[in-house]
């Protein structure tokens, strides 16, 4: 069971990092390093215009940065797969069925867990920006994970109204409680840049997260023998 595992995910999640990494060198990256010209100093931001104090050009392909970004992907990649193939694997034993298509499912699942309930209340952040503590809002991301997590495995294997309601509470609690907040908003970056790098981060989330499914659940039911 533990090979079957280890080989579906290291797979899945090899062929979706890559594909992932190559996704946020086009879409993310430039938004990002576009961003750090303003936490520099290199552009200066005054709400109607940008003021160029040094040269504005962004960096272009680095060979060992990007390098290193796309390995980096891959591996942070392969370990969800570890899990969403693990949790596939203990999901068919309760009677679900998994396949290329149903994967599909379990990756915007995925996505939801990792980026979307996280990031309804702690969206993804350019550099410069004002942040709260980073310890706080690392313990605020990590219970909001597992409160998701545990919320839509109720909602797709809990029976009865009480699983459902207990799903609906867990999905709500972080963001009622509240995440952690800077005492003032601030910071050089224009917020045009903020946005736009925050939808890209979802957009490229949510791709890669629906392909890890798909991949997943393809090279899972192989392993098992059971028809995509």
């Amino acid at each position: 069971m533990f090979t079957r595992i280890l080989t579906s995910a290291l797979f899945a999640g090899a062929a979706a990092g890559l594909i992932t990494a190559l996704l946020q060198l086009w879409f993310v990256q430039p938004v990002l390093l576009h961003a750090e010209l303003y936490e520099g100093g290199d552009l200066v931001h005054f709400g109607t215009g940008s003021t160029v104090t040094a040269h504005p050009d962004l960096p272009g392909f680095d060979a060992v940065r990007d390098g290193l970004s796309i390995v980096f992907t891959m591996l942070i990649y392969s370990g969800y797969a570890l899990m969403l193939v693990a949790a596939m694997a203990l999901a068919q034993t309760r009677g679900a069925v998994i396949s290329a298509r149903t994967g599909l499912i379990w990756g915007v699942a995925g996505f939801v867990i990792v980026h979307f309930a996280p990031g309804f209340s702690l969206a993804p952040e350019v550099p410069g920006v004002a942040a709260a503590d980073v310890t706080a809002r690392q313990v605020w991301w990590f219970a909001t994970v597992i409160a998701a997590a545990v919320a839509l495995w109720l909602i797709a294997f809990g029976k009865g109204w009480i699983a459902w309601a207990a799903a609906v509470g867990l999905l709500l609690a972080p963001h009622v409680w509240g995440a952690p907040e800077p005492d003032v908003f601030a910071g050089p970056v224009p917020t045009e840049i903020g946005a736009l790098f925050a939808a890209r981060a979802f957009g490229v989330g949510l791709a890669a997260w629906v392909l890890l499914g798909l991949l997943a659940g393809h090279f899972w039911s192989r392993e098992t023998g059971e028809s995509v």
